[in-house]
């Protein structure tokens, strides 16, 4: 705020603070160039993140070519990892570390992903808990993701959340030695030991 001199009449002269404008995911196509970096669109919020590290791209990597390899012999729909927006609504999107899609949704899958996918997985980053098993689990349980993997290193688990009745249910935490089982895709198992340790 600035005041006029004590001397002058002049009113006081108030300096409103900048407050980004929402987004909306058109407008961050038309102005912001293609990147590999992580961003998300929270609320209209652009949210940038640091590159994840060696150890969480390569958990990632294991366990996208454990599905991916399951998914693509029985020719069920698609898997791709991080970096690719999930468009949930004008000024929310997000991108999950990895998803699949059902072969009868593949129409969602345009420039980039329009709409909530049928799996996604999250590797919880360092300092990422909170965004990972809270924010995340909630965002996608309101848009109908049917199948939520969280893989947290800290711990070296995983579990498995299953939408029953719109509600995430714990299908089971899995840890060191078990083998991750999904009720989405029937028969797909990740060994826990090999997603942390190769």
């Amino acid at each position: 705020m600035i005041a006029a001199p004590a001397e002058s009449p002049a009113a006081v002269e108030f300096v409103a603070p900048v407050v980004p404008r929402p987004y909306t995911y058109d407008d961050l196509v038309a102005e912001f160039q293609e990147s590999t970096q992580p961003g998300e669109l929270w609320d209209g919020q652009l949210v940038m993140s640091p590159t994840p590290s060696y150890s969480h791209q390569k958990i990632v990597l294991r366990f996208f070519r454990v599905l991916d390899d399951w998914v693509r012999a029985r020719q069920l729909g698609e898997v791709v990892s991080a970096p690719i927006d999930m468009v949930l609504s004008p000024h929310l999107a997000v991108q999950p570390d990895v998803a699949f899609i059902a072969k009868e949704r593949l129409n969602i899958i345009q420039r980039v992903i329009m709409g909530p996918v049928d799996l996604a997985a999250e590797v919880v980053s360092l300092g990422g808990r909170n965004r990972d098993r809270i924010e995340k689990r909630d965002l996608y349980e309101q848009h109908g993701i049917k199948e939520y993997w969280i893989i947290d290193p800290e711990p070296e688990s995983v579990d498995v959340l299953h939408l029953e009745n719109g509600q995430y249910q714990l299908a089971q935490r899995y840890g060191k030695g078990g083998e991750a089982a999904s009720r989405l895709l029937p028969g797909f198992r990740a060994a826990v030991d090999y997603l942390f340790h190769g």
